[in-house]
This record gives C-alpha cells, structure tokens and sequence, in this order.
C-alpha cells in the first residue's frame, strides 16, 4: 500500500544496512533524474522508531549520521545509550509540550511542530540552554481529521507568529500523505504542500526556508517528484517493525 510499502528483510549486519541505504539512494538519485532535478537537494533521514541500539550502531557504521524518531522517549533513550556515536537526532512525531524540554536538551531537527503552544515551550527551553533548533512546521494536507499538523488556512498566522521564537530556525513544511493505495490522492497531499510553501515564501521569505519534509518507505519518489527535499524512510533501510505504525502516528484527539 502507498506510504507504507517496499519494506525489506530485517537488516542484521553492516553490509545489510549499506546494501539498504544504497537501494534507497538509488531511488532518491532516479526519482529526482526523472522530475529534473540535483540529487544532492534530497536528504535521506533514516527512521529508527522501534530498532535497538544494537542494530542502531550497526547502521551508523554503515553511513547513518542522522536518525529520526517519533516517540521523545525511546529518541531520549538512544540518544543516551549511543552518546559515543556521531549521529544527529531529528523528532519527527507529535510534541506534548511537558516534553519540550526533552527536545531542547538533545535534538537537532524537529519536523513536525503544529502549535504555537509547542514552539514557545521549545523556545523558553532552547533559550534558557543556549541552544537553536530547526523546525519544521506540520501541516494537515489530507485534510483527514485523525492527522495532527495545522489546517492550511491556519498556516500563515502561525507562521508570523514563530517570528517571536528566536530560538527556532523555520526550516520549513512537513507532511504525512493519505494512507491510501490511491497515488493521485497522495500526490495531491505533496502538491499541497509545495503550493502552500511557495506562497507564503512569496509573501515573505522570512517567514520559513525553502525545505519540505515529505515521502516515506513507500511514497518517497512521489514526494520527490513533487518537491520533497527531506524524505523520512524507516523501513526500507531497517526492515519491517514489529510495532504498528498506529503506535507510532497517534491520531488526533
């Protein structure tokens, strides 16, 4: 199913996991060929939800510098336990503001802010440590009321309002596409996206970066061809989790 799919056997050595990363590269490098576009303008964030620190260092042997998580928790947890590695950590899963402070202490990235709530927690705690963080602001582009993220009329104040949070870098819009096997309705979701970027750029650049965060495991070379300059895959590099992904992308309230 789009979104969700091309999930390979469970990675176990160093060879495993570059042979991984290099498949998944591949795609990124043919995908951005295909829609006339530079490669290298595509990041690569391996997602780590659920993997244990074991096969964790094995992956950052084989190349993986950056690593995204959902749950502040487990991302606390492993970023503790591989202290001795050179890895970045990027939060990609809902913030409870209680636990902006977790975020402040050791991340890197943050890709999916959908208050103002949230980044002024983040800002004080950022602030009072010194620190800068970038961020991605969330937005619900499949308009389906189990997703977190802001509507997109909403957008445009929320970002004239991150202005005040001096301790965030507003790198720019992140996305989760419809969970459906339907690749029009998923490349509407990434359409949307970039429509709702370049608009507020054009009415202020200040206002967030040229970045969209968008694509995983299965929709990545969509994402691509629509723009995505960050694509967040798990499972291709990884292999299939044990947990569900339900675990993983709460649903609203």
């Amino acid at each position: 199913m789009t979104g969700r799919g091309d999930v390979v056997d469970t990675a176990m050595t160093v060879e495993d996991f570059s042979r991984n990363i290099d498949a998944v590269r591949t795609r990124i490098d043919n995908a951005a060929l295909r829609a006339g576009r530079d490669p290298a303008e595509i990041r690569l964030l391996p997602v780590s939800k659920t993997v244990p620190e074991d096969r964790l260092r094995l992956a950052i042997a084989a190349g993986c510098h950056e690593l995204g998580e959902n749950k502040v928790q487990e991302a606390r947890r492993k970023h503790a336990a591989l202290i001795d590695e050179d890895v970045r950590w990027a939060i990609i899963g809902h913030l409870q503001t209680n636990k902006a402070k977790d975020v402040a202490a050791f991340a890197s990235e943050f890709h999916a802010l959908d208050s103002l709530r949230v980044a002024e927690a983040l800002d004080r705690r950022l602030q009072a440590l010194g620190r800068s963080l970038d961020v991605y602001v969330q937005v619900n582009t499949s308009g389906e009321e189990s997703k977190y993220g802001l509507e997109p009329d909403e957008l445009m104040g929320v970002l004239s309002e991150l202005k005040n949070c001096t301790a965030l870098n507003v790198r720019g819009l992140m996305t989760l596409a419809i969970f459906t096997d339907n690749r029009r309705e998923v490349r509407a979701c990434f359409s949307r996206l970039r429509t709702l970027r370049d608009r507020a750029r054009e009415t202020d650049p200040d206002l967030l970066g040229a970045e969209l965060s968008m694509g995983m495991s299965g929709d990545f070379e969509i994402a691509i061809d629509e723009g995505a300059t960050v694509v967040r895959v798990g499972q291709s590099i990884f292999g299939r989790r044990p947990t569900a992904d339900s675990e993983y992308w709460p649903t609203s309230p």
